[in-house]
């Protein structure tokens, strides 16, 4: 029977380091963020060990890119319709409904 010994003192626990950078990198880049906190969640558990940063960083890097996914439908609809107008009106100012639309 063989049973793993704990990392000596001072040493990191594989995962680590990049279970923080992917928590960090979430923020900015969820994608990037999100892939990179599974990796260090899969590499920790495979060696026995906790990964926290990784586990936050995964839950942040989910949450950020649901809402960006949302935030952009949301800009291709708003963006998606007054480009749909402008077609429909042609270049010009154009008074429709108490709004102003100008295109070019």
């Amino acid at each position: 029977m063989t049973t793993s010994q704990p990392a000596p003192a001072g040493t990191t626990y594989p995962g680590k380091t990049l279970g923080i950078i992917g928590l960090i990198a979430a923020f900015p880049f969820n994608l990037i963020g999100l892939i990179l906190s599974i990796v260090a969640l899969v590499q920790s558990k495979r060696a026995g060990y906790k990964n926290t940063p990784a586990v936050i960083g995964i839950i942040v890097g989910a949450v950020l890119l649901v809402g960006s996914v949302i935030v952009l439908i949301v800009l291709i609809a708003v963006f998606g319709n007054l480009f749909a107008q402008c077609a429909d009106l042609g270049p010009g100012t154009h008074y429709v409904g108490g709004v102003t639309y100008t295109c070019s």
